[in-house]
This record gives C-alpha cells, structure tokens and sequence, in this order.
C-alpha cells in the first residue's frame, strides 16, 4: 500500500500518463510525471517537439467519438464522429485542466535511465540530476520507433517510414511521382488513398504481405465500432463466423475489388477501417500488389512476378517496442512480445507497471483507462497481486490464447480485444480485493 513517504513516478504524459495520473489523483496519491516535450498529448501531437509523432497532416482517427471519451468528461457536441488529430489534442489538453494533473507534469525532462537499484527502489536520471522514487510507471507508448520491412536487393530512389509522412509535399515532393506504399494497416491504406488522388502522385502501388478485410467506418449510418462489438459471453469461434457473414454482406468479397485473399479469418487480424480505399483501388487509382520480393534499382519486383518502376517508397510497416532509459539485459521486447501479467506486471518486479502497450481495438483510450483504474487501486492497497508463480502461468494462458486467435506477426503480439480484456480484468480485480481482505484478516 502506497504511504505518505512513497513515490511515483510515470514516464510519458501522453494518453497512458494522463490517465494514470487521473486515476491516482482521483485516489488522492501523489506522484510525479516525467515528459519530453515541451506539450502533453504524445503521439496525438502533430509535429511534437519530441520528434516522436506519428500524427500526419490529414490524419483522423478511425474510432468513433463516444469511443475516445474519458469517464466523466464527454467530447464536445461539436467535435465530429471521426475527430481529426487536432480535436484529439485539444481534448487531451482539457482533460488535464479539468481534472486539474497538470501540475504533476514535468515538461522537458526526458528519463534518460532508468536503473533499479539494490534495494528494489528506482533511480532516474535526468540532464539536470537524478531521483529517486519506489514506484515506475511507463507509458511511453509503442508507435514512435519505427520498423523496417528487410527486403533484398537495393532501391536508387529516398525512402521514408510513414512515421515520417506528413502530406504529399513533406518531408518528399511525390506530386508527379510513381509511389510505393508497404503495408495494409490504417496508416498505409490512409496514405495510399491521399496521394492516390488525381493530380498528385502518377501512379500509386499498395504492397500487403498478408491481405487484410477492409472494413467501412459507418453500418447502417452509425460508427461501426458503435454498432458491433466483441462479447465476452460468446465462444470467440462463433463470433468471427458472424463477423465473417456481416463484412461479406457489407462489403463483399476483397478479390472483387483486386485486393488480394487475405491469409486469415476475419477478426484474427487488426481490422483495417478505411471508407475510401476500397474507392480507390475500384476507380484503379490504387494499385494492389502482393510482398515485394527483391528491390531492383528504380523496380521493384513483386512475389507474383510483377515488377513496377518505382520513384519512392514509404514503409508503412508498424512500429518495434523499445526502452531506451532501460539496459537491454534488464528488459527488451523482441519481436514486440512483452510477457506481462494482464499487460501491466512483470511478476518479479511489482513495482513497475506498464500501462497502454497494446493495439487496443475498438479503442486504447478505454483500455489505458482501465489499466490506469486497476494500478492505481494496487498503489491504494486495495488490490493485491497473486504469486509470482500464478502470474507467469497467467501469462502462458493469455499468450496461448493470443496464438490461437491472432495470425502471427509482431503486429498481433499487441493486439487486445477491449471487451474481452476488460471482462478478464474485473475478474482478476474481484480475485484480488479478496488477496486483500484474506491478507487483513
């Protein structure tokens, strides 16, 4: 239990740090919140002073409204369904003045280590000094280090990560040119689509390696995510029968609109939302081709034997999790598989937490809020974790069931189901209250 004399420190002020902050302010716990920048917000900042955004100019979030809003506080009347990143940035701004955390941050005081010393308690370092403190919280998110796709052979023309996309003039000039774009998430199929209009680049080829269900935002005239949604009462099997049933009725089969056949079940992958790439790829302003299989100069060659004159590339091609302010022979994610019970713990160390390290669907915001509610009863004493040993085998369980659902990439080693994840929580959390009362007994 968390005493006057402890302290906590958190890492990031971006969507996981303002709702952990919340959630400890809201049970009276003090704590510090260590950010680089000189603004809160994290990736949802375009152009952030940290260099660590990946927001692009034209960039709207492909969740519904209702499904971004923190407890308590409702996004404004007047924000659109699907917000644009400055709508997001804005709301991330008042929620901090509203629930009055934004003394807790530190602006510009980047951890630069952080080392957990002999009696368990943690230093951090900073440019001006160190700290101590007992309790870390990361939550640094995962969409700031970018990954690269290795392909053989070499490539004459530049090349940029979509981290780094901005518009069709910045950080390349691609008006005129003929564009690749690797990937099928939400980022490359948002790109592909904006430089695919008339009058901008000459010819624009979309690369996917897997295939994907591309899934309209709206159903019946309402946000999809509003409309349909896990339940955790109903064998997962059935439901990706029905989800399969409800995107061919919707949308049809992907070959029909020359997408290739995805390699996997609808809902064993991150859907891909897009109301405008399956348009596109329709009107022939998208060109669909499968894995690269070698880079040829000013080519590229495709797995189908296809081979495309290329002047630029844009790898849409996710993100690795990494630390940088932790030794790597202390904690590393390769791959992108991070072990933790509940995605929070690592059993041997419960005094770090990590919160929002996962691709959250419907939406993060109501996952980190759940996380940040569930740390911050464990920091009031009103939860207590179970063993070590029944944490690690809690983690074999879910990473079992991560392997049966979700096809395997490093993408899908994050990807949570909220519902799903939530209901499993309350029950951990009702397990745990009763470690505490058994404990005071």
């Amino acid at each position: 239990m968390v005493g006057a004399y402890q302290r906590i420190a958190i890492i990031g002020a971006g969507i996981s740090g303002i709702a952990t902050g919340r959630a400890l302010k809201d049970r009276g716990i003090r704590y510090d919140c260590f950010e680089a920048s000189t603004v809160l917000g994290g990736n949802w900042v375009f152009k952030n002073p940290n260099g660590m955004s990946s927001a692009y100019r034209s960039l709207h979030i492909d969740t519904s409204k209702k499904k971004l809003e923190f407890n308590g506080f409702p996004m404004p009347d007047d924000y659109p369904t699907f917000c644009h990143h400055t709508h997001i940035r804005q709301y991330f701004e008042d929620i901090v003045d509203h629930f009055g955390i934004r003394d807790a941050i530190h602006f510009e005081k980047p951890v630069r280590k952080a080392k957990r010393r002999a009696d368990g308690t943690w230093s951090l370092v900073f440019d001006d000094g160190t700290r101590e403190y007992d309790h870390l919280i990361v939550g640094t998110g995962h969409h700031w280090d970018p990954k690269w796709a290795d392909f053989p052979g070499t490539f004459d023309g530049p090349t940029i990560h979509s981290h780094e996309y901005i518009d069709p003039f910045d950080p390349l000039d691609l008006k005129g040119k003929r564009v690749l774009v690797v990937g099928i998430g939400n980022s490359a199929v948002d790109i592909a689509s904006e430089l695919s209009n008339r009058g901008l680049a000459e010819r624009l080829v979309l690369s996917t390696r897997h295939g994907a269900y591309v899934v309209p935002k709206y159903l019946f005239g309402k946000p999809l995510d509003q409309v349909v949604q896990t339940n955790p009462y109903v064998p997962l099997s059935l439901q990706r029968k029905a989800a399969a049933l409800l995107v061919r009725a919707l949308v049809g089969r992907p070959e029909s609109y020359g997408l290739p056949t995805p390699d996997h079940e609808v809902l064993t992958a991150h859907p891909t939302v897009s109301s405008d790439l399956l348009q596109r790829v329709g009107n022939g302003d998208v060109v669909v081709r499968p894995n690269v299989e070698e880079l040829r100069g000013d080519r590229v060659a495709f797995v189908d034997g296809s081979v495309e004159p290329i002047d630029a590339i844009i790898y849409a091609t996710g993100y690795s999790i990494t630390f940088p302010f932790f030794d790597e022979d202390f904690i590393s994610a390769p791959d992108n598989v991070l072990p933790l019970f509940k995605r929070v713990f690592i059993p041997e160390t419960p005094n770090l937490m990590f919160i929002g390290f996962a691709q959250a669907i419907p939406s993060i915001i109501g996952f980190v809020q759940d996380q940040a509610s569930w740390v911050a009863a464990y920091l009031a004493g009103e939860y207590a974790l179970p063993s070590v040993g029944d944490m690690n085998a809690s983690i074999a369980r879910d990473e079992s069931k991560q392997i049966a659902h979700y096809i395997q990439s490093s993408r899908h080693t994050m990807q949570v189901d909220h519902v799903l994840y939530a209901h499993d929580l309350k029950k951990e959390w009702k397990r745990g209250r009763k470690r505490v009362q058994k404990r005071r007994a």
